[in-house]
């Protein structure tokens, strides 16, 4: 049994939670930033491809990693959806029906499009994440049976995104294996039927760090996807033009959480500082004649991303930027990228 958290481990599950705020922030923020740039039908291939793309590198591997890969598909594929969103802080909830029927549903508030955003999302964009991930469980599965039935979805003014996992007698079509059934509610969500993660396996800790990367995993698969779907100049567009924005919103909030608060460039370099380490990289912090300097030698959104074309930075170029002018005015920031746009990334600030 673990023991007694400390006020240090409290203090670095803060930061965590903070830096999963900002990146939350940022992909939502990115979808609507592709909606009124380039509208709503490259917004819903976007957020098609972004999903897909999940689906198909988290769902088998969160299967094992969360004990569920021995259970009928249908019950399979809801509870992968209740357990991976609720490590994430999404509000989810779990119905079972039978072996062949299970159901998820998102009730209000909706995480992905927090507070006003959700009314910036037009339907064809949330039913493309249904057609990206939820259509295709059954593909990886091997059943071509299964499928997914829609009830509701909360950016058509429903109470929330609904529908059931459903194993049919037959083997589905592609227009098939995600349908529409607005006539139907799901039954009512009871907790104590619901999946629990094995508490010993899932300590306090490793639930914090795993929170935190649920945000940033969504903007690891989106800066890529954006760069092939839209080219690297347009997509280093809205990359940048998105974490400026955000940047610019947060600064406040993440930095209160930080314990620090406006200033000038010596405190910005102390945000920037405690911001990199709370995302796990490696940076070195130097001055010379009131300049301060940030050497980062490690971006571990992006490790391991085989696509990951320079344009990528563009993301978190942006951010940097928007946070110090949220900061405080006219901090001048600069960011040099070793040649090809790889590792190190020098930030000049002041």
């Amino acid at each position: 049994m673990a023991g007694p958290t400390n006020t240090s481990d409290e203090a670095t599950w803060t930061r965590w939670r903070s830096v999963a705020d900002l990146y939350h922030a940022y992909f939502t923020g990115l979808i609507l930033t592709t909606v009124t740039r380039r509208g709503t039908a490259d917004a819903a291939e976007f957020m098609f491809r972004i999903f897909r793309r999940q689906q198909q590198e988290r769902f088998l591997p969160g299967l094992a990693k969360l004990g569920l890969s021995g259970l009928p598909p249908a019950v399979a594929a809801a509870q992968y959806h209740y357990l991976s969103n609720w490590i994430g802080g999404v509000s989810v909830e779990y119905m079972y029906e039978s072996d062949r029927k299970a159901w998820i549903r998102y009730p209000s508030p909706r995480w992905i499009w927090r507070g006003t955003a959700i009314c910036g999302v037009p339907g064809e964009v949330s039913r493309a994440m249904l057609r990206g991930w939820h259509a295709n469980n059954g593909v990886s599965l091997g059943n071509p049976r299964m499928g997914f039935v829609c009830t509701k979805q909360s950016v058509d003014g429903q109470d929330g995104l609904e529908g059931y996992y459903c194993e049919y007698d037959h083997d589905l079509d592609i227009d098939q294996r995600l349908v529409f059934a607005r006539h139907l509610e799901a039954p009512l969500f009871d907790p104590a039927k619901a999946p629990a993660l094995p508490v010993d396996s899932w300590p306090k800790a490793r639930l914090e760090k795993a929170y935190r990367n649920y945000a940033m995993e969504y903007v690891r698969t989106a800066t890529p996807v954006a760069v092939q779907l839209f080219g690297p100049v347009d997509a280093g567009y809205l990359l940048h033009l998105t974490g400026k924005l955000i940047g610019m919103q947060y600064f406040d909030e993440i930095a209160a959480n930080f314990g620090l608060q406006r200033g000038d460039a010596k405190a910005f370099a102390e945000f920037l500082g405690v911001l990199f380490a709370a995302q796990d990289d490696i940076v070195e912090i130097s001055k010379s004649e009131g300049q301060f300097e940030i050497r980062q030698q490690s971006w571990k959104l992006m490790d391991g991303v085989a696509d990951n074309n320079a344009a990528c930075a563009k993301a978190l170029q942006g951010l940097v930027e928007g946070l110090a002018a949220g900061c405080g005015r006219n901090i001048p920031i600069a960011m040099t990228p070793a040649r090809g746009g790889a590792l190190p990334f020098i930030w000049s600030i002041g």
